[in-house]
């Protein structure tokens, strides 16, 4: 049931296989492989003790903030240029390039 729920949230050039069951499950188990447990404190009723699957959560997420943290900067980077080309294409410095950059944009 997994793996069909996250089927929509794939990016792009994964195999077809990618969200079989068994891959999926396969994939879990190396975590819980690779994950180290957490060591149980003695402590007083009701205290939350902290998970192997916690600590995978927020291993994975703290993952993914940086993923979407560096493909923000890219994009805000890649926005800056185009608007830097555009500014340059408005103030006519790049009327010599005007065919080329067309030809880009095309392809």
């Amino acid at each position: 049931s997994v793996s069909r729920a996250i089927k929509p949230f794939a990016e792009p050039g994964r195999p077809p296989d990618w969200f079989s069951q068994k891959h999926c499950a396969s994939q879990y188990s190396e975590l819980l492989e690779t994950t180290e447990t957490p060591k149980r404190k003695r402590g007083e009723k009701g205290e939350v003790v902290e998970t192997v699957e916690d600590v995978i959560v927020r291993k994975l997420t703290a993952e993914r903030v940086e993923e979407l943290k560096k493909i923000i900067k890219e994009t805000q980077e890649k926005y800056r240029q185009l608007k830097r080309d555009a500014e340059l294409i408005q103030a006519g410095h790049m009327d010599n390039r005007l065919e080329e950059l067309c030809n880009e944009i095309m392809m």
